[in-house]
């Protein structure tokens, strides 16, 4: 087991405890954007971190799981009991879907030792919320539940009973993505990370055979990350060097798995806080225009695209508007999408107070928004890249 004391007053007795799943024998992709927000919340609160060690792929973990689903009985997955000596003001845990609240609850006695608790949920599909009952029943012990899912808050309000359920998007480190002040030159020339159409794909391997660029996309399925921080450095890193992202809503090649439900997934504020142009499908939910409501945050581009390479050869022939789009991600990233901003919502929602370190990052993101914005002379560094045959 590991816990640790970080952010403000370390002197003194925490505020905020967090239970981390950063100790898991085996940790996937998509829970490394979580430890991010645990650390971006350590360094403006005051927190004690939990983070016990638990193998994940174990036949108990996979007995206890499958009758959590059928029985409202709730056994230990096999992780070690922790004990609590102090009292914490508020309880933060977040769960990839609703069956990790096994793990947390068998873990510490959260609603023993805190006044308040908060669950923030990942992925929960609509579809499934009905097999997650008992899961959710057990969830509806904390005082707040967000989630990353727009059209999952209603259903889920509905199981537990009670108006529990607040929608909250993904956020970013705005920071470390921040592509400024020392910008890198952007040597990608098309950055794509995971789910993609086959159609589109082919159009830009074909653009990068033909014009001469740099086409990053996966060549694996990964479904292990050796170090989550490595990771995320490396992401941000890869995403500083492209000029375009390519963004979809979440599992949008699993009707079968989501229904018609449409979601905002993480990449689209990854890419736009790394100075990105976003390619792809506009989420059509109601949630998006909120949160991307500025010019050509997003340039329509449908999953299929044979002609994909096309639309980048248009905006190719557009450097003036290029610098403006990605100067403008950048901005409004730091303005709004830091995971500083999602904590203020969720003690706000709470009923909590922030905390000076909250402020002093939100001062440090607007200095760094009023240099992207102001420095005119430095900024076109952000939308280098090597010359590429079609723009000779």
């Amino acid at each position: 087991m590991t816990t640790s004391s970080k952010g403000e007053g370390s002197g003194r007795q925490r505020r905020t405890l967090i239970f981390s799943q950063r100790n898991l024998s085996s940790i996937q992709p998509f829970r490394c954007a979580h430890f991010e927000f645990e650390d971006v919340i350590a360094e403006i609160d005051n927190v004690e971190l939990l983070a016990p060690s638990f193998d994940p792929n174990t036949r108990r973990q996979r007995v206890t799981k499958q009758l959590a689903y059928h029985t409202p009985l709730a056994l230990n997955p096999g992780i070690e009991k922790i004990e609590l000596d102090e009292q914490y003001e508020l309880f933060f845990a977040i769960c990839g879907n609703p069956t990790d609240i096994l793990r947390i609850s068998s873990a510490v006695n959260w609603r023993k030792s805190c006044k308040k608790a908060v669950c923030l949920i990942d992925e929960m599909w609509a579809k499934d919320i009905p097999n997650y009952r008992n899961y959710l029943r057990a969830i509806a012990q904390f005082d707040l539940v967000v989630l990353y899912y727009s059209r999952s808050v209603a259903p889920a309000n509905q199981i537990m009973g009670q108006e529990k359920c607040v929608f909250l998007p993904p956020g970013v480190d705005a920071v470390r993505f921040c592509p400024y002040p020392d910008a890198p030159g952007r040597s990608i020339h098309v950055y794509s990370v995971g789910r993609r159409s086959a159609v589109t794909h082919k159009s830009f391997l074909r653009m990068a055979s033909n014009d001469g660029t740099l086409y990053l996309h996966d060549t694996t399925s990964a479904d292990r990350v050796l170090d989550p921080i490595e990771h995320r450095i490396l992401v941000s890193n890869l995403a500083k060097r492209s000029r375009y992202y390519i963004v979809n809503p979440g599992l949008i090649d699993r009707p079968d798995v989501r229904g018609d439900q449409i979601e905002i997934g993480n990449r689209y504020f990854e890419g736009a806080a790394a100075g990105n142009i976003l390619l792809g499908e506009r989420p059509q939910n109601g949630e998006f225009e909120k949160f991307f409501d500025w010019n050509d945050s997003l340039i329509d581009l449908p999953y299929n695209s044979p002609e994909a390479d096309q639309v980048i050869r248009d905006l190719d022939a557009q450097p003036e508007r290029q610098l403006e789009i990605q100067r403008r991600n950048v901005q409004q990233s730091l303005q709004r999408h830091d995971w500083a901003h999602r904590w203020e919502s969720i003690l706000r929602l709470a009923g909590m107070d922030c905390m000076p370190g909250l402020a002093n990052r939100k001062k440090k993101l607007q200095s760094l928004s009023d240099q992207v914005m102001g420095n005119r002379a430095a900024v076109p560094k952000l939308i280098q890249t090597g010359t590429s045959r079609h723009s000779r």
